[in-house]
C-alpha cells in the first residue's frame, strides 16, 4: 500500500504516524510487525490501551465466542447479560476484595467523556461550578477536561476560553512545592480571590506530564485535605490503572478512597473503548437519561474487559508488575551512563528525563530504527516514556530495555 494516501486524504492533525513513519500490518503481544515484515518491540502499548497486549489468546477468544453466538453487540444503556456480567465481575472479584463501594457509570467510551461525567457530577453534587487541579496534568481533549490538563499546546487549539478551573503547582515544583499548604492557605485566606471548588482532580503518576509518581503520604494529605475542606477528591486513573503500577487502582498504594475515580484505556482489555465512572452511593444524584452516550453500551468492550480482568487475576498481573517494575528501575539505573538523566517511575511505566525535547525526539528516532516503539512525554516533551505491556516476557522486556539504553547513551 501506498503511504501517499494518508498524506494526501488523512487530517493534518495526525501524530503519531509521524512519529512511526512505516505501515504496521500484524500485532501479537508486545510485538508489532509492518507490511515489510520489520518487528518492533511495543514501549508505547496504546498509550496504555493495551496492557494485556496485542490480540491477546484469552480475550480473543472470549470475543470471537460471543460474536459467533450472535451476541448483541449495541444496547444504549439497556440491560444485557454481558453488562450484567461484567458487573457482577467488577463488583464481586476487583471492588468487594478491596472493600470499595461504589456505584458503577458508563459514560461515552473514552476517558475524556469519563473525566467530563465526572466534572459534572461534582459540580451537581456540591453546587460549585471550579475544579482544581494540578500543574502537569492531561486529562482528555474535550472543553471541560482540556480545561484541567495544562499543556500548552493541546490549549492553543480549544478556540474558546477554558475557565471554571484553578491549576495549583505541583509538588515535585519549584523544589519541592508545599502544594498541601497552599491550598490551605486559598480556601483560608479572604483575600486570595479564589474561590472554594466542587472536586480536586489529580493523577497519583502524571504520565504525559513526565512520569511524577506522587508520595503515597502526600496522597493521603491530598484526601484528608480534601475531607475537611468539604471538596471531592477525583483520581483520573485512566492511563495508570489496570494493575500498570503494581496494583489494579493507582491509588491502593495510598490506602485512600477517592470519591470520585474515572476509568477508560485498558478497562477496555483489548484495546477496545470503553470507560467507567466510579463515585461513592451517596454521590449518585443522576436523574435518568441525564449524562449519555450512544456507545456507551458496547458490549464487545464489556466482554472484553470482563476477560481481561479475569486474564490479570489469573495471571497474578499484580505481582508480575511488581517484580518487572524493579528490573525496568535496576536495568536503567545501572546503563544509563548521563547520571545527570533523571529516572522516575513506578510498575510498568517509567520516563528517563534527557532534559530538551530535541535529545528525547533523537533518542525515540534511534529507538524506532532500532526496533522499539517509545514515545515523549512532559515538559518539551524531554521524557522518554517506557511503557510495555504488564505480560511482556522478560527477554522481550531486556531486549527492548538494551535498546533504549543504546540509543540514550549514543544520542
Amino acid at each position: 500500500m501506498d503511504t501517499k494516501i494518508f498524506e494526501e486524504y488523512e487530517s493534518e492533525v495526525r501524530s503519531y504516524c509521524r512519529s512511526f513513519p512505516t505501515l504496521f500490518d500484524k500485532a501479537k503481544g508486545s510485538i508489532m510487525t509492518d507490511a515489510d515484515g520489520k518487528r518492533y518491540i511495543d514501549f508505547f502499548c496504546g498509550a496504555g490501551s493495551l496492557n494485556y497486549g496485542h490480540n491477546n489468546d484469552y480475550i480473543k477468544d472470549r470475543l470471537i465466542e460471543y460474536l459467533q453466538g450472535d451476541g448483541i453487540v449495541h444496547a444504549m444503556d439497556m440491560m444485557t447479560i454481558a453488562k450484567g456480567e461484567f458487573l457482577d465481575y467488577f463488583e464481586n472479584s476487583i471492588l468487594k476484595p478491596r472493600n470499595l463501594e461504589y456505584k458503577v457509570m458508563f459514560p461515552a467510551p473514552t476517558g475524556t467523556n469519563a473525566i467530563e461525567s465526572a466534572l459534572k457530577l461534582a459540580r451537581k453534587v456540591k453546587g460549585r461550578r471550579t475544579i482544581w487541579g494540578l500543574m502537569g496534568a492531561f486529562h482528555g481533549m474535550t472543553a471541560g477536561s482540556l480545561a484541567i490538563t495544562t499543556e500548552k499546546a493541546a490549549r492553543n487549539a480549544a478556540g474558546i476560553p477554558l475557565d471554571n478551573v484553578v491549576h495549583i503547582p505541583a509538588p515535585y515544583m519549584m523544589g519541592g512545592f508545599d502544594t498541601i499548604s497552599y491550598m490551605r492557605m486559598l480556601i483560608n485566606d479572604d483575600h486570595s480571590g479564589i474561590e472554594k471548588p466542587a472536586a480536586l482532580i489529580i493523577e497519583t503518576v502524571q504520565a504525559e506530564g513526565g512520569i511524577w509518581v506522587f508520595d503515597a503520604e502526600w496522597l493521603r494529605d491530598v484526601e484528608r485535605f480534601c475531607h475537611e475542606n468539604d471538596i471531592l477528591l477525583i483520581i483520573d486513573d485512566i492511563q495508570v490503572g489496570c494493575a500498570r503500577t503494581g496494583t489494579f487502582f493507582s491509588f491502593e498504594r495510598a490506602g485512600i478512597k477517592p470519591d470520585i475515580f474515572v476509568m477508560s484505556k485498558s478497562i477496555g482489555g483489548y484495546g477496545l473503548p470503553f470507560a467507567l465512572v466510579m463515585f461513592k452511593p451517596e454521590l449518585d444524584i443522576w436523574k435518568p437519561g441525564e449524562h449519555n452516550g450512544t456507545f456507551r453500551g458496547n458490549q464487545l468492550s464489556m466482554v472484553a474487559a470482563k476477560a481481561g480482568l479475569e486474564y490479570m487475576l489469573n495471571n497474578h498481573i499484580e505481582d508480575e508488575v511488581r517484580r518487572k517494575g524493579e528490573i525496568i528501575s535496576k536495568y536503567l539505573n545501572e546503563h544509563i551512563q548521563n547520571k545527570n538523566y533523571a529516572i522516575r517511575g513506578i510498575g510498568c511505566i517509567w520516563g528517563i528525563d534527557v532534559k530538551t525535547g530535541a535529545m528525547s525526539r533523537k533518542i525515540t528516532a534511534n529507538c524506532f530504527e532500532n526496533g522499539v516503539i517509545a514515545e515523549r512525554a512532559g515538559r518539551d516533551d524531554s521524557v522518554v516514556k517506557i511503557m510495555p505491556a504488564l505480560n511482556i516476557p522478560d527477554e522481550l522486556l531486556y531486549e527492548g530495555l538494551e535498546i533504549v539504553c543504546k540509543c540514550v547513551n549514543e544520542a
